[in-house]
């Protein structure tokens, strides 16, 4: 492999992954947990290549040059994170499979960059989207069909309990088909007629019967999402607004108001084509097809009710890549508690807030352990109460959806009346959703409800993970500062936190009292305050010069 991209023993728990998809390339890079047999998303990274623009049996000159392009960013930030060369997996999809320059294409990225393409079969692409969904839903010991709806393909899979029993691949994809039936004009009569004939010709009806069919639908594309989104958001309608109680439903729709989508979509007019691309954006060349797809794919299957999956292939890879390097240990259906977790932060974080979130939580760890050295707090941090903490910080945000003021009261209100987090206690769930209300402003009172009501061990563990969780949220915000490291002073029983400037080295030799105050190091210090007057503890903060 490209000499740039080299084993680093401080990166053995990252892993990456690259779908080279029809329409868009990602990658996505994960923090593996081995024991919690869990991984976390530290970066991903998504560019609209659409390899087939220009031709559909061949990657052109000018779609190479995109691609080459997108990956160079990909290598860029794999290289910032110092992933293990043998944590990397490239895949790609229906584009490369029917490109007849797809040998000289592969060689030439591994030439250019050093990255080794693995061309999936169709089979394969819908076991590892099966592996994706498992990450994400409750549905292992279920008979699930996932369909996933690519730029040249749609996936079908039918699996239970981490087997395949069903893989099926048919060339009809939101791009092609546009390709096929848009590009001088709509002609969905045609494209419909065309679609429902593959679907016949495919005998995928009658092979689903001879699997013994299945009992739950989960769709896991961009397509599906984007559909999901519209059908919550408003999309036709005169009124966008985020309504909480309709996230009760758990990201689900059926036949009926598919149906509805599907025809504001088709309508025609300069109208309905700007109100089509304001929502969907960059996606709106591709959605017509994509949800006439879908329609007639519920149609031919029979199928009312569709779960939708924010993960599909690439954190399959992640899943499948686990797996091999853990020797089989890796449990498909382990740690649902924490899935829950992660699969609500996804949904309601976008990019840049989940990313956010991300830091936030490993400020918060880093901080939880140095705190836990010290055994003076009255009570013992365990691993249950990193937990919680860490569940808070991916979900501190999650308010901000609402647009509503107070979005950390929002957050709470979410956690506590959504029913999203499975298999926790009230108690838990409490603990989690208070911990996101009070990250911020005013600093939780011992004696006032529901703070009270919970046993006076929790009470204690509630005010030091409080701390940390308003500590960390003040450094993820700020632009200029950062954690470097969490110093537990033994012989003095005080604590310093080292800050580092952000994305530069750290320097350490300076100190708060020598620094000109920033409003970050003033609220910092505010907490500091709480801290020393709770605990009767310093705590030095070492400001960057």
């Amino acid at each position: 492999m490209n000499s740039n991209l080299q084993s680093n023993p401080t990166s053995s728990q990252l892993f990456t992954s690259i779908d080279m998809g029809t329409n868009s390339f990602k990658l996505l890079i994960v923090h593996a947990d081995p024991p919690g047999r869990s991984f976390v998303p530290v970066e991903r990274l998504k560019e609209p290549v659409v390899l087939s623009r220009e031709s559909a049996i061949s990657i052109s000159s000018q779609s190479q040059v995109r691609a080459l392009q997108s990956l160079q960013k990909f290598k860029s930030l794999i290289l910032s994170h110092n992933v293990s060369c043998d944590r990397i997996r490239c895949v790609a999809t229906e584009a490369l499979r029917q490109a007849e320059n797809q040998k000289q294409f592969v060689e030439t990225v591994y030439e250019d960059l050093g990255l080794r393409v693995d061309v999936l079969s169709g089979e394969e692409e819908a076991r590892l989207v099966y592996l994706g969904v498992l990450q994400f839903l409750p549905v292992f010991e279920k008979s699930v069909l996932c369909i996933d709806i690519g730029g040249g393909s749609t996936e079908f899979v039918v699996g239970k309990r981490g087997d395949v029993k069903l893989a099926v691949s048919l060339k009809l994809g939101h791009v092609n088909l546009t390709q096929m039936f848009m590009k001088n004009g709509v002609e969905l009569t045609k494209m419909r007629d065309f679609i429902r004939h593959a679907i016949d010709e495919s005998r995928l009806a009658d092979k689903l019967k001879e699997s013994d069919g299945f009992e739950v639908v989960v769709g896991s594309s961009g397509t599906i999402r984007a559909i999901e989104n519209a059908l919550f958001s408003g999309y036709g309608t005169d009124l966008y607004q985020f309504n909480l109680e309709g996230y009760k439903r758990d990201w689900r729709f059926g036949r009926r108001e598919l149906s509805g989508v599907v025809e504001k979509l088709c309508n025609e007019g300069d109208e309905e084509q700007i109100r089509r691309e304001g929502f969907f954006k960059r996606r709106s060349e591709f959605i017509v097809a994509g949800a006439v797809l879908l329609e007639e794919i519920f149609k031919a299957l029979g199928i009312e009710e569709m779960e939708v999956s924010e993960y599909a292939l690439a954190e399959g890879v992640i899943a499948d890549s686990l797996a091999k390097a853990f020797e089989g240990s890796y449990d498909l259906n382990a740690n649902a508690r924490w899935r829950s977790v992660m699969r609500l932060a996804t949904r309601l974080n976008g990019k840049k807030r989940m990313n956010h979130a991300v830091h936030c939580a490993n400020i918060a760890k880093e901080i939880f352990v140095g705190l836990r050295k010290c055994n003076d707090f009255s009570v013992i941090l365990d691993d249950k109460d990193l937990e919680y903490l860490e569940a808070a910080c991916f979900l501190h945000n999650i308010g901000i959806i609402t647009g509503k003021k107070g979005y950390h009261k929002q957050s709470y209100h979410i956690i506590k009346n959504g029913d999203h987090l499975h298999s926790y206690t009230v108690e838990e769930v409490e603990l989690i959703a208070m911990l996101t209300r009070y990250q911020r402003k005013k600093f939780p009172k011992l004696d006032r409800a529901p703070v009270k009501n919970f046993t006076v061990e929790t009470r204690r563990k509630f005010i030091i993970m409080c701390l940390i969780i308003r500590l960390s949220v003040i450094l993820q915000r700020s632009e200029k500062l950062d954690l470097q490291e969490v110093e537990f002073l033994e012989p003095s029983e005080s604590f310093k936190l080292v800050l580092k400037e952000r994305n530069q080295e750290p320097l350490v030799n300076g100190s708060h009292d020598q620094v000109k105050k920033k409003p970050d190091a003033l609220l910092l210090e505010q907490e500091i305050a709480h801290f020393k007057r709770l605990f009767k503890k310093e705590m030095l903060v070492v400001f960057p010069s």
